[in-house]
């Protein structure tokens, strides 16, 4: 059993599944996930079964109820091993009421003591990496991680018609303008400016998707940019399932948004993705293995004990990209995103007739991937030279 929650989480597990599939060709993988996470991973061939988990939410008594009655159904699946991708205490024990006799999961959860194998997790290791190190754990040699995923032959003619009003030749830009975290938002205006930036200078066309609940903040940047900008935005959120839309994403040659489940899928497309990041850490969850561009202030807030480790081990951190820490969305302006995406736009779309392929692997051992941080403030942290490659 692998177990898995959020979007773009889910989405940076298929390495981990193909590593699994491959030292395990005859074993049953079952992925135990709830619904949003189940729906990415429907065309993925590295599992036998998508299992539902909906967790309560009638507070703790009836979700530890829950937790129980969906512990006796897993015991009689009959698991031998579980591996626990999402960091969560009652992730673990979960797996231990089920009498699972193998139990891997994160060091750095509570529930560690519940675990047959606890992997520790270094500070800024990427969650790809993290992931697969559960496997390492377990003498599993892996791959290199490389990026992954499917477009179905009928979801790819459904997503080539809902494409086929656009300009043939105009480059499509994916944006992800909302998530789960508010404080990862960046403001309406700005967007709206970056829009009629996208539309007026480089002759784009911009593709909205998402959850239908995202319709309405949509709707707000159509208003904001005005009608004359707004014909060539185009709002695919209530047509297109998520479980179908890796199938749009897969024909996009950019997408922007916040640090979302979107952005990961597109980078697992091989799409080129710029991806505005405040509170989360770019060390951990930047785009994996695609062309990518990620926007950041240099004004990082650091906690106490982050400084003190830091004062501690002064070289423990000299290996990372990004200094880790808390940076405001407030900070990144029109300019910068601007500054970071110009250089991945396409004048034009190369071959704008080709459906995407059934399947599509990105390999870019032997090539580079961009990153770009912009510092907004004078004030920041002592800061690292911005890093322009790496591979």
């Amino acid at each position: 059993m692998v177990c898995t929650r959020y979007v773009g989480d889910t989405v940076l597990a298929i390495p981990f599944l193909r590593n699994l599939r491959r030292a395990h060709p005859d074993a049953v993988i079952d992925v135990f996930a709830e619904r949003a996470a189940r729906e990415v991973l429907a065309a993925c061939p590295y599992h036998d079964e998508l299992v539902p988990w909906e967790r309560s939410r009638r507070g703790w008594f009836a979700s530890l109820a829950g937790l129980r009655t969906t512990a006796v159904w897993l015991r009689g699946r009959g698991y031998a091993r579980a591996y626990l991708l999402k960091r969560s205490t009652s992730v673990a024990l979960l797996a231990w009421l089920a009498g699972i006799p193998r139990r891997i999961g994160f060091a750095s959860e509570g529930g560690r003591v519940l675990l047959t194998k606890a992997v520790p997790v270094p500070r800024g290791r990427h969650q790809v990496q993290a992931y697969l190190d559960q496997l390492r754990a377990e003498g599993v040699a892996v791959d290199d991680g490389r990026n992954e995923n499917w477009v179905p032959g009928p979801v790819a003619a459904r997503s080539a018609a809902l494409l086929a009003a656009l300009p043939a030749d105009r480059p499509r830009v994916l944006l992800a303008v909302r998530g789960t975290d508010a404080l990862r938002f960046w403001r309406f205006d700005r967007w709206a400016r970056l829009v009629e930036w996208l539309v007026h200078e480089r002759g784009c066309e911009i593709v909205l998707c998402g959850a239908p609940l995202d319709a309405a903040a949509h709707r707000r940047l159509e208003a904001a940019v005005g009608p004359a900008v707004a014909v060539h935005v185009h709002d695919f959120s209530r047509a297109v399932p998520l479980r179908e839309a890796g199938g749009l994403v897969a024909r996009m040659d950019l997408c922007i948004g916040v640090d979302t489940g979107l952005v990961h899928l597109a980078a697992s497309f091989g799409v080129p993705v710029a991806v505005l990041v405040g509170p989360t850490d770019p060390n951990q969850w930047s785009p994996w293995m695609t062309h990518s561009a990620v926007v950041r202030s240099t004004r990082v807030v650091r906690g106490p004990l982050a400084r003190l480790r830091s004062w501690l081990r002064p070289h423990g951190e000299r290996h990372l990209r990004w200094i880790p820490g808390r940076a405001s969305m407030d900070d990144i302006s029109v300019a910068d995103v601007i500054g970071c995406v110009a250089g991945l736009l396409p004048t034009r779309r190369a071959r704008p007739a080709d459906p995407p392929p059934v399947m599509r692997t990105i390999d870019l051992r032997d090539g580079a991937f961009s990153y770009a941080v912009v510092s907004r403030s004078a004030a920041a942290v002592p800061a690292t030279k911005p890093l322009a490659h790496a591979h």
